[in-house]
């Protein structure tokens, strides 16, 4: 596990292959309670390629020394994505 937030990784091998592979991330939020946002594609075995860009929404603990995964959010979709950025504009909007 990490142990400062910057570390956190959705990387993940498995059999020497890269099945889930980080394009990018944005740390939201910093501390104890961490939230971080990770854009990643998947390893498609049948194709032997990575499948379409997808987006997870990660939440981690600090605990003795380390950050744990506490709760996540995969956002699966472009489609899905900009219908959660319209939602948000929108109530944001709606503030000013």
């Amino acid at each position: 596990m990490a142990a400062t937030v910057d570390e956190l990784t959705v990387n993940y091998t498995e059999n020497n292959v890269l099945v889930v592979k980080e394009l990018d991330k944005v740390i939201l939020t910093k501390g104890a309670w961490s939230t971080v946002i990770f854009k990643y594609q998947d390893w498609n075995r049948q194709k032997n390629e990575y499948g379409p860009v997808k987006f997870t929404i990660r939440r981690y603990q600090k605990r003795e020394g380390e950050y744990k995964p506490k709760s996540k959010f995969t956002i699966s979709s472009a489609d899905q994505a900009e219908k959660i950025i319209e939602a948000l504009q929108n109530w944001l909007a709606e503030e000013k």
